[in-house]
């Protein structure tokens, strides 16, 4: 009897610092690594916000990286790329679009699909 507690409090143990260790903050840039870009781009990745016109990987020092990425047939000889974002437990959506490597379109989806 006593070694079945033992083994689920060691079980328990695991799963706790399993847990905390991939919620544990990770650094998605350095200063060094945004020292050239604009101001208010560096500022918008320190406030770990976005804005139409940032790059691809601007983006992802601001919010690391998304879900899931979709490439898109070349429209108009313009490369287009999709990253999805998602939130509480995958229900709200955040789609990303970038345009030959520029961010032009953001969408937001609540849980009942409604856009924002």
């Amino acid at each position: 009897m006593m070694n079945s507690g033992i083994r689920r409090t060691g079980l328990l143990l695991i799963v706790m610092a399993v847990f905390l260790v991939g919620c544990a903050a990770q650094a998605r840039y350095t200063s060094d690594e945004i020292k050239d870009y604009p101001l208010d781009v560096q500022e918008k990745i320190v406030k770990g916000t976005i804005m139409p016109g940032m790059t691809p990987q601007q983006v992802r020092y601001a919010w690391g990286s998304p879900a899931e990425v979709r490439v898109a047939d070349k429209e108009n000889d313009k490369t287009k790329e999709i990253w999805i974002y998602s939130a509480k437990l995958g229900l709200d959506k955040t789609w990303l679009v970038f345009i030959d490597g520029k961010l032009t379109y953001i969408t937001s989806y609540d849980p009942a699909g409604v856009s924002k």
